[in-house]
């Protein structure tokens, strides 16, 4: 499942840096919006990967800081797996403000920090009586990412990111909306 999941990102990626070359300028503005599927790796207990989405958009530049942009992500994962006794379903979704920095000259790299906060749904089976309520556990949790674009186009990218909050490693596509 991994193999062809990386197999469909790498084609993707591949198809599209031989057609369009990226611009001059960083395509990651204020305004810019992009949306794309994401696999996790870590972090997420006995689940193999997680699949899961991001959405940002760019909101404002900060000459202030380093000229950087400040963008704003919503991300969503879904990961689950039983044993002999329970079945564990998780669904964090979380928002991180997003500091992107700027590579003078290098307009195909984004590189990124971000904090922000998620709410984790967790729900869980038990295979056997009295404990119904036992691991249904749903909370607040902390998000600190670090992480990249590498832009093949100005429309397209890819996305890896690690750190703290559901999968330690989340790697995809990103597709440009405006």
């Amino acid at each position: 499942m991994m193999r062809k999941v990386f197999g469909a990102l790498a084609a993707v990626a591949a198809l599209s840096a031989s057609s369009v070359e990226a611009s001059a300028q960083n395509p990651f503005v204020a305004g810019y919006t992009d949306i794309g599927p994401t696999v996790g790796l870590g972090g997420i207990g006995d689940a193999g990967l997680s699949l899961g989405g991001r959405f940002e958009r760019g909101i404002k530049p900060l000459p202030s800081l380093g000229n950087g942009m400040l963008g704003i992500m919503v991300s969503v994962e879904y990961y689950s797996w039983d044993n002999a006794f329970f079945k564990y379903t998780y669904m964090p979704i979380g928002v991180t403000a997003n500091y992107h920095f700027n590579l003078e000259g290098n307009a195909k790299i984004d590189p990124f920090i971000g904090l922000g906060l998620g709410y984790e749904v967790i729900s869980c089976d038990y295979r056997g009586s009295g404990f119904d309520n036992l691991c249904d556990d749903s909370a607040i949790y902390f998000i600190g990412r670090a992480g990249a674009r590498y832009f093949f186009s100005p429309r397209l990218a890819f996305y890896g990111d690690v750190g703290a909050g559901a999968a330690t490693l989340n790697v995809g596509i990103m597709f440009k909306l405006r």
